[in-house]
Formats: structure tokens, C-alpha cells, sequence
């Protein structure tokens, strides 16, 4: 019989192929332009899985890597969840999403998977503060060259950290370079354009690392598809006390003062009205979009969305916020204290107030390298940032978080929270959510609380 022919060819896999080989594969169309049959690269390994099974003989002309030792440099001595991580995810057959809380050592895991898989390995990271992070971890385990795509670099080596928006970028053209990809933070992997990181790309082996997997449109099915299903989950409690500090969660209600009161509840009652009266349920999958959209049509929409924004704003905002929140920081002076915000408005607002440095995403790349490493050392021991601290940044002195604004995203908590859990000798940790009485921030308060990090005992 004709052996079968496979190619990497622009982030697909060509097939020169009897038909009879590939009847039973789904994933293989035929191709009348090209006269051969094709499939998504991802579908590589089941491809290859099948052609061995049926005892059909193949040439593999798409792949270019090849076995690669990256022997450990430095002792490392796993943590037992760590481990009880590792033999998971090699008895899922090297593949699927890992869940641990931040302050786990998913880094560390990975370098342990690195080493046992043996391939050149891609990490995925979505931000430059991470791509810069593991390369950090990278070199200091593996004691080699270690390639780099985004923030200016494009540089490939058998261990490599890319952005996700730099990967997509070169996907196509080097989707068949690596055995073994890493995709930290895998929760931004389904996005629309993330997802061809995965999907263009012939490595047999993959791993998702995240604290949360789940996604607000429900897309961590496409998660699954293209990694591997969960196959560890590490409770934040069960780690909390050892891996983790342990912490405290404190929910402090906020009177708004009178006159933003009065200005609340009629632009509250505004924006309720016209849901009622158009009869858009905001709860739904196409709620906010079809608010949008009829909002947009006339003078009257228009100020009703005025309306919402100001009741948004004078809720996550109110001025008495600014009262509690000073009297936190007096009370926790001699702290290492990260203040979160919805918005950069107030987060420059609480930095005026108080005299303190802001980060955003329009602070410059030096400047909040400068800020982190003065935090890091002690100059600093306040922070103020909206979203640029969420995700990824490691500051593992901090020990006191106040959200003073917030979405409702379950994510988001874990993520701000993950902040302060990095274990240290003697480290207790607080996280304060500051809410407007009576308003719609009770709402998005409970739809964060419904995280298993609010559950059972948190008592310090």
C-alpha cells in the first residue's frame, strides 16, 4: 500500500494519502484545489496516533523537532501537590489544563514537565512582564539560551517565551518548530484570534496553566478542544497555610454620602426603567449588546446610557470609599499594601488623594519596573493600580489588597487575590472589598463570591 505522506504547510497539515488510510479521521477533508487531503495542524498527534494503531505506514515530512534533553541545572524539590500535578497530567497522555491557585508554582511545574517531556518547548504568556518572568525561571533552571518573541524581540532557541500576539504572529511559519507547548494564563487561549496559536500548531504535547479556567462567554470548552482537559485542580484552601499564606476575606459595606445617594437612585431607576419598558434582560448572552444597540438609536437611549454610566461611577467611586479607604491604610501602615480599581480614573484619583504610585496601562515600561522593584524592596509599601496588576505580576512581599471598585468577574477576585498569597514565614494575608450600600455593587460582590475561595473556613 502507498505510504502516506504528511506536511506542515502554513499552519495546516497536508496529507498525500491513499483514501482508504484516512477513512475513520473526520478531521481529514479533502482538498480539490490542491488534490490532497487536509487537516487542522492540532489534529498532528491524532493523525500520527492513528496511522500507528492501523499499522499504516506514513513519512512525517511536517515536524523539524526532535527529541531534546533540557537537563535541570539546579536541584528542585517539588511540593506535593506539584507532584500529584506532574503524574496527572503525564497519565492524561502529556496533554490538559492544570488549575492552581497563583502563589502555587505553576512556573516550577512546567520546568519539571520541560525536563520530562524533552521537546523544544514554546511558553505562552499574555503580557511582556511575564514573557520576562519566565525567561528569568527559564535561565535559571535549564542554564541555556532562551528565545524570546514580543517586546521587541524575535529571537527562537530550542526553549522559547512569546507573547500570545507575537506566537499568533509567527504561527504559520513555525507552528511545526515545537513538541511541547505551554500556555500560561490559558484562560485567554479560546479568545477569537488566540485560539490559531494552538489550532496552527503540529506540538504533540500541551499544557494550560491558569487558577481559572472558566471564561464569562463559556468558550473553556475550546480550551479543552485544543489542550486537553482538566486533569489536576488544586483547592486554593487545601494549599492555603503551607503553600499559600493563609488570609482573611473582609467585605466592608460603605454609605454613600446624601447627595450622591439622591444621585444614584434617579439615574439608577432611569437605567431600570428603560430595561423594563424595552424588555432587555441583562442577564442574557446578548444582554448588553442589545442595551448597546438600542441605546445607541435615539436621544432618549443615549441618556438613559448616561444614566448607567453614572450610577456605575457613583457607586464604585463614592467619596466616602476615600474615607475608609485611609482609614485601611493608617491602620495598616507598617504593610506592604496593593490598592485595586475598576477604572484608571480612580485609580489617579486615589493616587492624588493620598499621595501615592499609580500604576496603569499607561504607565511606561521603565517606570513601572521602577515602581514594582522600589514595592519589592520596601521603598514603596502602597501601590494603586486598576488592571495592570491582575495578572502575572509577581509581588510576593505584598500582604494586604483593598478592592475599593471591581467587575463582577469570579476571575478577576482570584487574580487580585492571588497577589497577596505567596507564602513567607510569618505572612498573614487581608483582602478588603470596599461595597456601596445598596446599590448595584452588592450584585457584582456576590457573583465574585461564588469562588471556592470564599468558601469554608478563612479565619487567619
Amino acid at each position: 500500500m502507498e505510504s502516506t505522506r504528511i506536511f506542515f504547510d502554513k499552519g495546516t497539515l497536508l496529507l498525500k494519502s491513499p483514501p482508504e488510510s484516512l477513512q475513520a479521521l473526520p478531521v481529514v477533508k479533502w482538498d480539490p484545489r490542491t488534490r490532497s487531503y487536509r487537516a487542522p495542524a492540532y489534529c498532528y498527534r491524532e493523525i500520527i496516533l492513528h496511522l500507528h494503531k492501523n499499522k499504516l505506514t506514513y513519512q512525517d515530512e511536517a515536524k523539524v523537532f526532535e527529541t531534546t534533553p533540557f537537563p535541570l541545572q539546579i536541584p528542585l524539590v517539588p511540593r506535593p501537590h506539584q507532584q500529584a500535578a506532574e503524574k496527572a497530567w503525564l497519565n492524561a497522555g502529556k496533554q490538559g489544563v492544570v488549575t492552581l491557585p497563583t502563589g502555587a508554582g505553576k512556573t516550577i511545574l512546567a520546568v519539571m514537565l520541560i525536563e520530562k517531556v524533552q521537546r523544544p518547548t514554546l511558553v505562552h504568556v499574555p503580557t511582556i512582564d511575564l514573557m520576562h518572568q519566565w525567561y528569568a525561571v527559564l535561565k535559571k533552571y535549564f542554564k541555556q539560551e532562551i528565545g524570546l518573541l514580543g517586546g521587541g524581540y524575535n529571537e527562537l532557541a530550542p526553549l522559547t517565551v512569546a507573547t500570545y500576539d507575537s506566537a499568533l504572529i509567527h504561527v504559520q511559519s513555525k507552528g511545526n518548530r515545537f513538541g511541547f507547548l505551554v500556555f500560561d494564563e490559558c484562560h485567554h487561549l479560546p479568545g477569537e484570534q488566540y485560539q490559531y496559536t494552538a489550532i496552527s500548531n503540529i506540538a504533540p504535547y500541551r499544557l494550560g496553566l491558569t487558577a481559572t479556567p472558566e471564561r464569562a462567554d463559556g468558550k473553556e470548552s475550546r480550551l479543552y478542544e485544543l489542550v486537553g482537559n482538566i486533569c489536576y485542580n488544586a483547592d486554593i484552601h487545601s494549599l492555603k497555610g503551607s503553600t499559600l499564606a493563609p488570609y482573611e476575606v473582609i467585605t466592608l459595606q460603605v454609605d454613600m454620602t446624601e447627595t450622591e445617594r439622591e444621585q444614584y437612585d434617579h439615574a439608577r431607576q432611569t437605567y431600570l426603567t428603560y430595561l423594563r419598558e424595552e424588555q432587555i434582560n441583562m442577564g442574557s448572552a446578548n444582554g448588553w449588546k442589545q442595551f448597546l444597540w438600542k441605546t445607541s438609536r435615539s436621544p432618549e437611549g443615549r441618556q438613559v446610557f448616561k444614566a448607567y454610566l453614572l450610577q456605575k461611577q457613583l457607586s464604585q467611586a463614592s467619596s466616602a470609599k476615600l474615607a475608609y479607604l485611609w482609614e485601611l491604610l493608617a491602620e495598616h501602615r507598617g504593610d506592604r499594601i496593593l490598592i485595586f480599581t475598576q477604572d484608571n480614573d480612580m485609580a489617579y484619583r486615589i493616587g492624588k488623594e493620598f499621595f501615592l504610585p499609580v500604576l496603569t496601562h499607561h504607565t511606561k515600561l521603565k517606570e513601572r519596573e521602577n515602581f514594582l522593584q522600589a514595592f519589592r524592596e520596601g521603598e514603596f509599601n502602597m501601590l494603586v493600580t486598576s488592571k495592570v496588576l491582575n495578572e502575572g505580576v509577581d509581588v510576593p512581599e505584598a500582604n494586604i489588597a483593598i478592592i475599593v471598585s471591581g467587575s463582577g468577574s469570579v476571575r478577576e477576585h482570584v487574580q487580585r487575590l492571588g497577589r497577596i498569597l505567596r507564602a513567607r514565614p510569618g505572612k498573614k494575608a487581608i483582602l478588603y472589598e470596599l461595597i456601596s450600600k445598596d446599590t448595584g455593587e452588592h450584585f457584582i460582590n456576590k457573583r465574585r463570591r461564588k469562588h471556592s475561595a470564599y468558601k469554608g473556613p478563612r479565619p487567619l
